[in-house]
């Protein structure tokens, strides 16, 4: 009974007979009537005219969205547990040739525009130092936490403020979304974001992520960098399928709300144990090694998790689109009965 992570998660079937419809030719690379569909799609959905590409994962979405605002001497303002940190294994400095992520603090993994400023302000100006051009942030963030629109948009205004790009790593934008039941606007460009990294492989996708930029003018350059970094794909109407198809008919909502509803399923069976809130579809939860031990030889598979002072220890549960309701029910009762 897999817990560990959406990554692993089946393809939807609405994405996979998306796939099959584009087996018929067409013009290869993103010449494709479908690829050529993305922009108003995306444009649809935000309500705003928008520009759009397609790549093969988030660690190429994020970094190349960066790469349009951050020149190589600039550096990206994040949280310290913020994923292209901790877990994108130095591709941001590959991409953006050197830039430095500047790391900033902030409970739940989530910035503020008081610990943004901390980092900013402590930077002198000049070329001794290297100076921030961009905010990066993650909805839903790294410990499942939301950033609500208000939120963004305090950060937006800082942005603006101080001239830097904000881009938002939305891995699990759609589980953040279902959770606030606000529109898709409202928490990105009518907040301030000018480049959306528009996750889909943790939603029901295979294999396509997209980037979306709120200011056009930025995809320019990225279309050439895209290429330059082997994201190119031969046959780019299959990842364009895949995600037209999660927009169809909101798919993507659909499956961030069945993944959220597991996910607050278990959450309720964790009682006190809860590490942090759950606002999307990972619980984080105080787990002794004994306990984590009787979990597995029931037949649940997740991840060990770094315990907060004063924890025994602790797991990161994390459910799906598809998560089947009677593995859910089960994890619920054999938390309960810790």
């Amino acid at each position: 009974m897999k817990f560990f992570s959406d990554n692993a998660a089946p393809v939807h079937p609405r994405v996979w007979a998306a796939m099959q419809a584009a087996d018929a030719a067409d013009t290869a690379y993103d010449g494709d009537a479908l690829s050529a569909r993305l922009d108003s799609a995306f444009s649809d959905l935000f309500g705003v005219p928008c520009a759009a590409l397609w790549v093969a994962t988030g660690t190429a979405g994020n970094c190349l969205a960066l790469s349009a605002m951050v020149p190589p001497h600039g550096g990206v303002v994040c949280h310290r547990e913020a994923h292209i940190e901790m877990d994108e294994g130095g591709a941001p400095g590959f991409y953006l040739h050197g830039a430095k992520l500047l790391l900033a603090e902030g409970e739940g993994a989530k910035l503020t525009p008081e610990t943004i400023s901390a980092v900013l302000d402590a930077i002198r100006p000049g070329v001794h130092q290297v100076q921030p051009h961009a905010i990066s942030i993650t909805q839903a963030t790294e410990c499942g936490r939301v950033y609500t629109p208000a939120e963004v948009a305090a950060i937006g205004t800082l942005a603006k403020e101080r001239r830097l790009g904000l881009h938002m790593d939305g891995a699990r934008f759609a589980n953040a979304v279902a959770h606030l039941g606000c529109s898709a606007a409202d928490v990105t460009v009518r907040a301030g974001v000018d480049a959306l990294t528009f996750g889909c492989v943790k939603n029901g996708g295979m294999s396509a992520e997209a980037i979306v930029f709120f200011a056009p003018d930025l995809i320019d350059v990225v279309r050439f960098r895209r290429k330059r970094a082997g994201h190119l794909q031969s046959k780019g109407r299959y990842l364009a399928a895949q995600i037209l198809a999660m927009l169809e008919g909101d798919l993507w909502l659909e499956n961030a709300r069945a993944a959220n509803d597991a996910a607050r399923q278990i959450a309720a069976a964790c009682g006190e144990r809860l590490i942090h809130p759950v606002e999307a579809n990972e619980v984080f939860v105080a787990l002794a090694p004994a306990e984590q031990a009787a979990l597995r030889a029931q037949g649940f598979d997740f991840y060990d998790w770094a315990a907060p002072a004063g924890a025994p220890g602790a797991a990161r549960l994390v459910t799906a689109w598809s998560s089947p309701s009677h593995e859910v029910e089960a994890l619920a009762r054999a938390l309960t009965a810790l």
